[in-house]
């Protein structure tokens, strides 16, 4: 059954795997905007640009580890944020059963979880994996800042 349906009050908790993609998302096009920017259009004379070989491999690399590393960071809170809503959900519902069954918690300490600790673990994990990407955004800045111009063409 979904989230949504047997504990709606746990929809907005749900929602941070889904903002954290988006955020990775924006990553790559912060990195394309920049590496955007570093093109140049070849000379009209001439026709021949000023963007190197290296400038290129550079920007290759640039966009390649942004783009990996979010892969990677997508994948794990993916996996995580499914595991984390299961968990979290199933123990929602596990509490609901207790206190049908009279086991509130004030008669001998039998339940005295207020059910948020693992979900502030499944939100812990999730900002670890959410920091790959972010490595990976850093190391592609990085990366973009190299610059290899090609000199003056003696013909």
């Amino acid at each position: 059954m979904a989230m949504g349906i047997r504990s709606p009050e746990l929809v907005m908790k749900n929602i941070i795997p889904v903002v954290m993609a988006g955020v990775l998302g924006i990553y790559g096009l912060i990195v394309a905007v920049i590496l955007n920017g570093k093109l140049s259009t070849p000379d009209s004379d001439t026709g021949y640009t000023t963007y190197s070989q290296f400038s290129g491999f550079a920007h290759l690399a640039a966009g390649l580890c942004a783009g990996l590393s979010s892969l990677a960071s997508g994948l794990a809170i993916g996996i995580s944020a499914d595991s984390g809503t299961r968990a979290v959900g199933a123990q929602s519902a596990m509490a609901a059963s207790w206190k049908k069954m009279g086991f509130t918690g004030d008669r001998g300490g039998q339940v005295t979880s207020s059910g948020d600790s693992l979900f502030v673990g499944t939100v812990l994990i999730q900002v670890f994996a959410g920091n790959l990407g972010l490595y990976g955004l850093i190391t592609a800045l990085i990366l973009s800042q190299l610059d290899g111009s090609c000199g003056d063409i003696d013909e």
